[in-house]
């Protein structure tokens, strides 16, 4: 490469070359490296071998004599030596720990309970003998009762029943109805009363079931000029005429509104 070199020369090209001149001719290789460590740095720039003087761990480069946690924690320490890392993980004591610190790096198995001759583990959920009502857990060592919950009922306290064996109350069914119930104007009719909602002309029924059936009156008018009585359907042909706004009876003579020297009689027919 245009550059003389003595017989015997070492020296390294790019690409982590290893070369040498012996008798006139360059012999190169490939860099054996050899890395005494078990977590050595990558090479640094222009170098072709890692190198121990620190530590790579979990993607992270260490320096000589760092210490340092894992990302996993639990309390377990490590440190960077000769490239090398050494972790140490605390050493618990056997036993139970029923409230254990949350800065205590010792897992701890919660103390079981002792509860009327049974044992129960932590965190165990069960109901005293025969009574399916209270539940009970066991926490730490102690065991804590407390009663079943029951829904809120939305009856009135004379429809709720608590069954034998239930541990909640439920609401009775209400009382089939005995007559028929109007929102409207808050009125409770017995079955088969009539009456009428406030049109003459319209009468409805209570029937048995509890609903109402109403049913309208057609009226047929017989007259030309039927007298219309307040309260009343139908208007009455029998009882005499209206005319012009006035009321006559039957066979009464009045004077015409058209025309005074006309004579008018009303006749029921």
């Amino acid at each position: 490469r245009g550059i003389p070199r003595e017989p015997g020369a070492h020296w390294t090209e790019p690409g982590c070359q290893s070369c040498t001149c012996q008798g006139g001719q360059v012999l190169c290789d490939t860099v054996s490296c050899s890395v005494p460590c078990s977590h050595p740095l990558p090479a640094p720039a222009g170098g072709c071998c890692p190198t121990c003087t620190g530590c790579l761990h979990e993607g992270v480069a260490r320096a000589e004599g760092d210490v340092f946690s894992p990302s996993d924690g639990n309390c377990t320490v490590c440190v960077c030596l000769a490239g090398n890392v050494s972790c140490l993980s605390p050493e618990c004591p056997p036993g139970s720990c029923p409230s254990p610190s949350p800065a205590d790096c010792c897992s701890c198995n919660p103390e079981k309970c002792n509860f009327r001759g049974r044992t129960y583990a932590h965190g165990a959920r069960f109901s005293l003998d025969g009574d399916d009502c209270t539940t009970c857990v066991c926490q730490g060592g102690e065991v804590e009762c407390s009663f079943t919950p029951c829904p809120v009922l939305d009856c009135p306290q004379h429809q709720r029943h608590l069954g034998p064996g239930q541990c909640c109350s439920t609401c009775r069914d209400p009382p089939a109805p005995a007559g028929c119930f109007l929102d409207d104007n808050g009125v409770e009719f017995p079955v088969g009363q009539i009456w009428s909602p406030g049109d003459p002309c319209e009468l409805c029924i209570c029937q048995a079931d509890g609903s109402v059936s109403c049913q309208r009156t057609d009226c047929v008018e017989t007259c030309p000029y039927p007298i219309r009585i307040p309260g009343q359907c139908c208007p009455d042909c029998s009882a005499g005429c209206t005319y012009m706004g006035r009321t006559f009876s039957n066979n009464e003579t009045f004077p015409s509104a058209l025309d005074p020297c006309l004579s008018c009689i009303c006749l029921v027919r």
